[in-house]
């Protein structure tokens, strides 16, 4: 048979006092270290393309007799030259060259003003926005 241990107070305030440690040295065993995850840094947010021209864009023409002219948003997204034919429904022709700086600029919806071919004795100034 085994003798029974009886504790003082100074024992068993020690003997609570190492069962109160050991379990806050466990913990902060186990909450850091190595081997846990790590917070990752999100990556860079990456800088915006330009936007893409949403909507067509169409000519104010001066001493318009029926011209119209409109440079389509896939037109303004491809960018490049355009020789922009503006008859609309006048009896006749004329058309309006725009460079690719041009196009640019009226896809950032910076006016440009041109000035249309010579047809049938006159020409028109042709703006957009």
């Amino acid at each position: 048979m085994e003798e029974e241990k009886t504790l003082d107070r100074r024992e068993f305030t020690l003997a609570a006092a190492m069962a109160a440690l050991s379990g806050v040295a466990i913990t902060i065993s186990a909450c850091g270290g190595g081997s846990s995850p790590t917070a990752s840094t999100p990556p860079p947010t990456p800088t915006p393309a330009p936007p893409a021209a949403t909507s067509d864009k169409t000519a104010v023409i001066g001493s318009n007799h029926g011209h119209a002219g409109t440079i389509t948003a896939a037109q303004l997204t491809a960018g490049g030259v355009l020789s922009l034919n503006i008859q609309g429904t006048a009896s006749h022709p004329h058309t309006v060259d725009l460079t690719a700086a041009d196009i640019s600029s009226v896809a950032a919806s910076q006016r440009v003003s041109k000035e249309s071919s010579s047809d049938d004795g006159h020409s028109h100034s042709v703006t957009f926005n």
